[in-house]
């Protein structure tokens, strides 16, 4: 068999490395558009819990993060003068030049033929029996395929910008700073003794305050946004010592994530495709480089277990490894609304609340506990410091009603809540205490007219009881009520009565995501 890879990123030369390990007759060519020594970008980094597949697959990632990374076990959030750390999150990280430049020499050393500066098409590869697109967001051979893929692509709000800085993170820090022109984050984390990565975000109304949006994103990649770099040196001094900030191909631009229910074609001829030319999570929670290195693993196996069936190959190869990154997708879209609205939650919430609600955007109080139990023992002083009990103990009291605590039973009638507690009625507006009812949209897309809807009550109801919808759509609307409405919000879990729907009542609570939540009676 002779197999054509596109694209000599991690996850193109992990793919090589496997396949000539497991058959060295196979033979596969590595066309990689850029030079050898190229690459945009400063450092990849990796979850010590994700890794075990991979190292298991060829030690070549395990060797460069011994020998050449960075390993930490703290999270540490910056906010209004306070450092709060999170421990329990084993994490290393790489110079992405330099984990190149071993999987090259590794994938050369099992036999594999790597061939730079080649940017190639489906035209060029037609003596090849297997063309593996594994060249990124902006795949040319996906482009060049007459093939209905099922894909899907969602535009984050959020504006980013990938640096580097020459101040060294002890670990992944996250850094909330506000200018006269709004609320910009940084992701920073170390990936050498001498450089760290250093990821800004921010919303675009303060990136256009900010005068950043003059930047010509047409230009040719290389050229990087050097206004920008002054403003952020200036804005995040304090933070990194005075450090400098480092280009490469730095320039803002918004995530973008991609799906795609068909991860291989085969007409006009075989083509498999591989990490982000197929898939992206948000880097807030799905490394690109792990996942095209996961995928690079799954697809071996398949092409191994069927050397002369590709369509068996092929359709083993999208059962093996979609189900992890549908996965990582459905917790990475969470984590990226997250960061698509952190400057209301800068200004709204005390330091320990916003790292809390920060670090439980995709994960639960008692998942967090076992991971972190001194964060989540601070986080719960924090609640117990303000209100004078645990989260669901607190009695909730407004426009005379009140509830001994902040878990409650809500009586429904055809999936539609009608009444809290069995004394708060829900509905039409009424002489007493009254709650607003308002249903969560199945999608984002249909946030607006229900944001309209919450807009129109003002002050008057006990508080707004959120029901159907996803739990995003849910969380998002008892945001907008609590946070910009000043009306507090119960948010109806429909999933039952058990220890798990406390956890994540518990979780709701004392992030301030919600003040009340409600389970069917």
């Amino acid at each position: 068999m002779r197999i054509a890879v596109a694209g000599g990123g991690p996850g193109g030369l992990f793919l090589a490395t496997l396949v000539k390990r497991a058959d060295p007759a196979v033979e596969v060519t590595v066309f990689e558009r850029n030079r050898a020594d190229d690459t945009f970008g400063f450092g990849v980094v990796f979850s010590d819990r994700t890794l075990a597949g991979i190292h298991e697959a060829d030690p070549v990632l395990r060797r460069a993060l011994t020998e050449h990374g960075r390993h930490w076990d703290d999270i540490e959030v910056r906010l209004k003068g306070e450092r709060i750390r999170c421990g329990g999150n084993g994490m290393a990280a790489v110079v992405r030049r330099t984990l190149l430049a071993l999987m090259q020499a590794r994938a050369r050393d099992v036999g594999a033929d790597l061939r730079f500066s080649a940017e190639v098409t489906l035209a060029d590869l037609e003596e090849f029996d297997l063309v593996v697109a594994a060249d990124g967001t902006g795949s040319r051979i996906r482009e060049q395929l007459d093939a209905d893929l099922g894909v899907e692509v969602e535009t984050a709000t959020a504006k980013f910008i990938w640096f580097g800085t020459d101040y060294l993170f002890d670990g992944l820090t996250f850094v909330h700073e506000r200018s006269p022109d709004g609320v910009f984050a940084v992701h920073g984390y170390p990936i050498s003794d001498e450089v760290s990565t250093f990821i800004v975000e921010t919303d675009e109304a303060s990136w256009r305050r900010a005068g950043l949006d003059e930047f010509d994103v047409t230009r040719p990649p290389g050229a990087s946004d050097m206004v920008t770099k002054e403003y952020l040196e200036k804005l995040f001094a304090e933070q990194i010592d005075g450090k400098r900030l480092l280009v490469n191909n730095s320039r803002w631009g918004n995530f973008r994530t991609r799906r795609t229910r068909r991860w291989h074609a085969l007409e006009p001829r075989p083509v498999a495709l591989l990490g982000d030319a197929v898939h992206t999570a948000h880097f807030s929670v799905g490394s690109g480089t792990k996942m095209a290195m996961e995928d690079a693993v799954a697809l071996a196996a398949a092409l191994t277990a069927h050397p002369d069936d590709l369509p068996a190959a092929l359709a083993a190869y999208e059962e093996a490894a979609q189900p992890s990154v549908r996965k990582i997708q459905d917790s990475a879209r969470p984590s990226l609304a997250w960061w698509e609205h952190f400057g209301e939650y800068h200004d709204a919430f005390e330091p320990w609340q916003f790292a809390y609600h920060f670090l439980s955007r995709s994960i639960t109080d008692a998942r967090l506990a076992r991971r972190a139990p001194d964060f989540v023992a601070a986080s719960h002083r924090g609640w117990v410091a303000a209100h004078g009990a645990e989260p669901l103990e607190t009695p909730f009291t407004r426009h005379g009603w009140s509830a001994p605590g902040r878990l409650v039973a809500v009586t429904t009638e055809d999936g539609v809540p009608t009444a809290v507690a069995g004394s708060l009625p829900l509905g039409e507006e009424r002489a007493g205490p009254w709650g607003a009812v308002l249903a969560a949209p199945r999608t984002e897309d249909g946030l607006p007219d229900a944001l309209a809807r919450l807009a129109s009550w003002g002050e008057a109801p006990v508080l707004v009881a959120v029901h159907g919808g996803t739990a995003l759509t849910r969380t998002r609307l008892c945001e907008q009520a609590r946070l910009h409405q000043g009306l507090p919000a119960l948010l109806v879990d429909p999933d039952g009565h058990d220890d798990a729907a406390r956890d994540r009542a518990l979780t709701a609570v004392l992030s301030g995501r919600a003040d009340l939540v409600g389970i069917p009676s």
